[in-house]
């Protein structure tokens, strides 16, 4: 039997790490979740991986079983391979976040749907596939916690076309409930680890110093965290993984960390309005507190990547400029800016149901505006997001930046992954061609823009 896994891509994104000087293989790590399938594939069976950001499909290849998992702004992509495949009479099943949550439409368009995690279905969805009785929806509970989960096959990858296939987890899920979240969604409020002997074996047995944690909250249980960082500490790697500020409320956890080997962090800051954070279900975070809390992260040696959302209801055509001068005031080292986002299954999702104009799930890829924003016209939200993105990532803020870094007593060690994830969204904005304009100046007579606020005051600022 012969199945492949498919990781389906569409429009900017198809061949996004292809050759090239601005290819985009900085972005692209190990497919986690396709190995892990692949994992669970018992003995006898072949697998082989397709990644649509780097790969092509070998349509004159014979397959017994398709896969396919997909976000929901890959699913038009996902269908339209499921068709082809289909009418060739080869079986498809569809996985992953946007068949879990919207299992009756995905249906329509495959043969099964996966819904949730693979480990204790995917077997089964074999052995009916080759027993000629595949159909419907699979789904298995969720166990408690994540011990024996068996190791990815990374070799399935070719390991030069992404930034690393290292990628290992630890944990699955996120204790906080933030409104626009599929994490939370997926996996229905749940945090749960994997013995820590276990992720520490993985990582040792790992051929390369560098790996990332591709967990969505790592330090979330402080005492696994403790641990962990413990195990790691010998090993004498260097990784990067995703948390939020509220680690820096333990000195012990940031040191910790940094003594295991963390350069980098993304966190989710999202926004510098306070009044956004409490709508979102995100009021832990504390926008006054975040220059302190990120200094902190850096005279640890650990850089720091900020998540940053626009399209909230507190969010007007002057938010773009001001998080822009905040954002360099704040020190961050790289961002990711995204649009808000309705994503079926999300609490969101439900709320925007009155204001969402585009039903295209293709454009639910957090660079289009999909419904009407509050405060602003959906064209200036997205020319604001894509403005943003553009001036951040000017080769000047660039270059400014590292220096800082470099200056920055420990920092060192962190300067190599800061400069490659700047210089790859740089190639980013030149590759696509970003550019968007600052609506605030598009809405205000020339000299008469709103004025930005100094920090102390953002914690109250709309």
């Amino acid at each position: 039997m012969t199945v492949l896994l498919i990781a389906p891509a569409s429009g900017n994104w198809r061949h996004v790490g292809g050759p090239g000087l601005f290819n985009g293989r900085t972005f692209r790590f190990s497919l986690l979740s396709l190995l892990s399938v692949a994992a669970e594939t018992p003995d006898g069976v072949d697998v082989e991986i397709v990644d649509e950001q780097v790969d092509e499909i070998r349509w004159d290849r014979c397959y017994d079983l398709v896969g396919i998992t997909c976000m929901t702004a890959a699913a038009p992509r996902a269908y339209e391979i499921s068709r082809a495949f289909r009418q060739r009479g080869v079986p498809v099943v569809l996985g992953g976040m946007h068949p879990t949550f919207l299992s009756g439409e995905a249906l329509r368009h495959a043969d099964a749907v996966c819904v949730g995690e693979a480990e204790g279905v995917w077997p089964r969805i074999l052995a009916d596939a080759r027993a000629g009785r595949l159909g419907g929806i699979y789904g298995a509970e969720r166990p408690n916690d994540l011990r024996g989960l068996r190791l990815p096959p990374r070799q399935l990858l070719q390991r030069s076309r992404y930034g690393t296939v290292q990628a290992v987890q630890a944990t699955r899920g996120c204790p906080h409930g933030c409104s626009f979240c599929s994490v939370t969604a997926f996996h229905k409020g749940l945090f749960r680890a994997r013995p820590v002997e276990e992720v520490a074996a993985e990582v040792a047995a790992l051929p390369e110093r560098f790996f990332l944690f591709v967990d969505d909250n790592l330090t979330a249980d402080r005492d696994y965290a403790m641990e962990l960082f413990r195990a790691l500490r010998p090993l004498g790697k260097l990784w990067v993984s995703q948390s939020t500020l509220r680690m820096t409320d333990d000195a012990a956890v940031v040191s910790a960390a940094a003594a295991a080997g963390c350069i980098g962090l993304f966190v989710g800051l999202e926004t510098f309005s306070a009044a956004n954070l409490e709508a979102a279900n995100k009021g832990f975070h504390k926008v006054e507190q975040y220059r302190d809390r990120i200094r902190f992260l850096h005279s640890h040696g650990i850089g720091v990547q900020a998540g940053i959302v626009f399209g909230f209801d507190h969010d007007g055509p002057d938010v773009f400029a001001r998080t822009l001068r905040l954002l360099d005031e704040v020190e961050v080292d790289t961002i990711q800016v995204s649009i808000l986002t309705p994503l079926p299954g999300t609490a969101w999702f439900d709320s925007m149901r009155p204001r969402i104009f585009d039903r295209d799930w293709a454009h639910y890829d957090y660079h289009h505006a999909v419904f009407e924003p509050a405060r602003m016209a959906a064209a200036d939200l997205r020319a604001g997001h894509d403005w943003v993105t553009r001036e951040f990532y000017r080769p000047w803020r660039i270059a400014r930046r590292l220096v800082r870094m470099a200056a920055t007593p420990g920092c060192m060690r962190a300067l190599p992954w800061a400069a490659a994830i700047n210089g790859a969204y740089y190639g980013r904005v030149r590759r696509w061609g970003i550019k968007g304009w600052d609506p605030a100046r598009e809405v205000l007579p020339a000299g008469l823009a709103a004025p930005l606020p100094p920090l102390a005051r953002l914690g109250s600022h709309p």
